[in-house]
């Protein structure tokens, strides 16, 4: 076992790791990290703004042959604005039943609260209430890519984290779960059918520098291939501990959340899917009603259980803005990752227009612009992302 031991610090509450043994895998349960002739791919770090210009073309172009501007945001009617921005997680883990509610981490949600200790004390409650104990996972109920996400391991770090919470926000805690394994399974369903299919599996691995007992931190991450390139993600989060030498052996986690935007790496892991894991999540499905499109965010045992569809926990259910994504794969190329956008974009607009014909009216555009305005808000006041 493992065993998490906390650098405590008034300015830090960065994640120190240690294992008892030098010679256990860093990431247990998942295929080996191959190495590779380039550990950043041209295009991973583009800008959106630059990135999806083409992909902005796209829904014009889908929006003129299906005549409807707004189909991507019912392609999950029951989730608002289908889950293309703004949606609550707590809302969509609400409306979990069956399979579906028993695979999701058991989790808490705070909100409304002017007085940080006041709140803690109310989330232990919650959080007896539910079942949770620490360590948990703090993560804003409104939020992508990561923001905000904690790892909480005591009340002192619940009311620092709860006190730097914009008050008119909510926080979801969810249980850590015991495997360590994670991964992005998209999954896609069309209205009235029995079965849907698995077309995306992003394994995604924790990067990690192992000490040499000569070395501070620092030096390990401007020395290490991949790290070295994304300074500007791993100095700036552990700047408290980089004069830290780390013994030989030693490994320390550079991020805890598995976003790729905050540092996480991401490897093409579709040759994983199997017929079991797809029936799997058929039945998941099943228990959550009206969902069609997005991508499932889990823990898992190990990479034998998943393809069996077994011992997996949900971190988080994402809808209409998922991507696959294995784009962000270093290894794929621009093609294949626009290839891939292309196809999930023509098929949100298909289910859009499934689901017109169903009855389900589109919104108007301004309540898209509405929530992006006040997710955007809301993030800009998160605090900082472990």
């Amino acid at each position: 076992m493992e065993a998490l031991v906390h650098e405590k610090n008034s300015a830090s509450t960065q994640l120190f790791v240690e294992r008892t043994s030098p010679d256990k895998p860093i990431h247990p349960g998942m295929p080996n990290l191959e190495p590779v002739e380039k550990p950043i791919s041209f295009f991973e770090f583009w800008p959106g703004y630059i990135f999806y210009i083409p992909v902005a073309f796209q829904w014009l172009w889908q929006s003129i042959r299906w005549r409807g501007v707004g189909l991507p945001l019912i392609a999950n009617p029951s989730i608002p604005l289908g889950g293309m921005v703004g949606e609550s997680k707590s809302d969509i883990f609400s409306r979990a039943s069956g399979e579906a509610k028993a695979r999701i981490a058991p989790w808490a949600l705070l909100d409304g609260w002017e007085d940080a200790d006041q709140a803690a004390s109310r989330a232990q409650r919650l959080f007896k209430h539910a079942g949770l104990s620490l360590p948990l996972v703090a993560k804003p109920d409104i939020g992508c890519r990561g923001a905000g996400v904690q790892l909480i391991r005591s009340k002192d770090e619940l009311v620092r984290y709860i006190n730097k919470f914009p008050s008119d926000g909510k926080i979801l805690f969810q249980q850590l779960v015991p495997y360590e394994a994670e991964a992005g399974i998209f999954y896609i369903r069309y209205p009235g059918t029995e079965n849907g299919e698995i077309i995306s599996i992003t394994l995604k691995y924790q990067p990690y520098v192992i000490g040499n007992g000569k070395s501070t931190l620092k030096e390990l991450i401007i020395d290490d291939p991949r790290a070295g390139k994304l300074t500007h993600l791993y100095l700036p989060r552990h700047q408290d501990q980089l004069d830290t030498v780390l013994p030989k052996g030693q490994p320390f986690r550079l991020a805890f959340t598995g976003s790729h935007s905050r540092g996480c790496i991401f490897r093409d892991g579709r040759k994983f899917i199997t017929p079991e894991l797809t029936r799997a999540f058929d039945r998941l499905c099943d228990d959550l009603p009206e969902f069609y499109y997005g991508r499932f965010d889990i823990r898992f045992k190990d990479i034998q259980s998943l393809m069996k569809g077994e011992d997996y926990y949900i971190l988080e259910i994402n809808g209409a803005s998922s991507e696959a994504a294995h784009i962000w794969d270093c290894r794929g190329s621009l093609a294949d990752a626009f290839k891939t956008l292309f196809f999930q974009y023509q098929t949100l607009f298909k289910l859009g227009a499934i689901n017109r014909h169903r009855g389900f009216p589109s919104p108007p555009l301004g309540e898209l612009i509405k929530a992006w305005r006040k997710e955007k808000k809301l993030v800009s006041r998160y605090p900082e992302t472990e």
